[in-house]
C-alpha cells in the first residue's frame, strides 16, 4: 500500500471511533456485555463484545485498505496459526478490539481499543482509543506521538524526565511472570518509589506517553497488546525493549518488555528489577 501517514490514521481513529459508538459503549453502560468466558485463566477474558467491536473493526479496515492483512487477538485465539510467519508479512494490520477485557466485564471503565500498522515487522504507526475519554493516543514512526483530545485539538507527547530508580513510579504486569522472575520482580520492586497495576496495556502506555508514570514492564508478549504502544512510547521519546536488551518486534511473543525514560533509566530498571 501507499505510505501510512496522517490521512491514513485519520481514518482508522474514525473507524474505532464509530465501533466504540456502535459496539462497546452501549453494552458497557447497560452493563450487557455478553457472554463472559475464559481463555487461558481468570484473568484472560473474552465477552461477545469484544467479538462484534473486532468484527466491525476488521471489515472496516479491509474496506479502507484492500488487500491489507488484518491481525485481531480475538481470530488469533480461534485460530492461532495466524501469528505464524508475522516476520515475512509485508504489511499488516494488528487489532485489539477491548485490551482491558477483564475491567471491561467487571464494569471497571479502564480499557482500549488499538490498532497498529506493521511494515516489513516494524510497527510504522500505532492508535490507541479510550473509549470512555472518547480520545486517543497515536504516533507516526519518525513523526513523534501525540493526544489527540474529543475536540480534535492535539498535544504533542513526551514521557517523564530520567530520575534514580528510588524515585520511579511503575506500572508492573507481573501476573503473567513464571518463577523464579516473579518473585524477582516482586521483591526489586520495593526499590521503587511505588508500582501499581491496571490490567490494560492501553492505559498503561497512555499514561507512559503523557508523563503520568516513569516505567512498565510486562510479562506477556502478544502483538496486539505491544505494537501501537511501544511505538507511541518510543515517538514520546521513551526507550522500550525486551528483558534479553533486544529491540520489540510485533513478530516477537516471548521475552517480555520493559519501558522506560531513556536508555540509562532502563538499564538500572533492568538491573533493579531483573538481574
Amino acid at each position: 500500500m501507499s505510505p501510512f501517514g496522517r490521512d491514513e490514521l485519520a481514518a482508522v481513529a474514525g473507524l474505532m471511533r464509530q465501533a466504540s459508538l456502535a459496539e462497546i459503549l452501549p453494552r458497557f453502560h447497560a452493563g450487557d456485555r455478553g457472554d463472559v468466558r475464559q481463555k487461558t485463566s481468570l484473568l484472560d477474558l473474552v465477552t461477545d463484545t469484544d467479538l462484534a467491536a473486532e468484527r466491525m473493526l476488521t471489515e472496516g479496515l479491509q474496506r479502507l485498505f484492500p488487500g491489507v492483512p488484518v491481525i485481531g487477538e480475538e481470530a488469533c485465539s480461534a485460530d492461532p496459526s495466524l501469528l505464524e510467519g508475522l516476520d515475512r508479512m509485508p504489511s499488516y494490520f494488528l487489532v485489539d478490539p477491548i485490551d482491558g477485557t477483564k475491567n471491561f466485564a467487571s464494569g471497571l471503565p479502564l480499557f482500549g481499543t488499538m490498532i497498529a500498522f506493521v511494515e516489513d515487522d516494524a510497527v510504522m504507526a500505532g492508535i490507541i482509543l479510550d473509549p470512555i475519554g472518547d480520545d486517543f493516543v497515536m504516533a507516526l514512526r519518525g513523526k513523534g506521538a501525540w493526544f489527540q483530545a474529543r475536540d480534535a485539538s492535539e498535544t504533542r507527547l513526551t514521557v517523564a524526565e530520567a530520575r534514580p530508580v528510588a524515585e520511579m513510579v511503575g506500572l508492573v504486569s507481573w501476573m503473567f511472570l513464571a518463577e523464579p522472575l516473579r518473585s524477582r520482580v516482586s521483591a526489586g520492586m520495593t526499590a521503587t518509589l511505588g508500582a501499581a497495576e491496571y490490567r490494560a496495556a492501553a492505559h498503561h502506555y497512555r499514561l507512559l506517553a503523557r508523563k503520568a508514570y516513569d516505567f512498565a514492564l510486562w510479562g506477556k508478549l502478544m502483538p496486539w497488546d505491544h505494537a501501537a504502544g511501544s511505538l507511541i512510547h518510543a515517538e514520546a521519546g521513551g526507550y522500550n525493549a525486551r528483558f534479553d536488551g533486544s529491540a520489540y518486534r510485533p513478530s516477537l511473543t516471548a521475552g517480555g518488555l520493559l519501558a522506560a525514560p531513556d536508555e540509562a533509566s532502563w538499564r538500572a530498571l533492568h538491573a533493579t528489577l531483573l538481574a
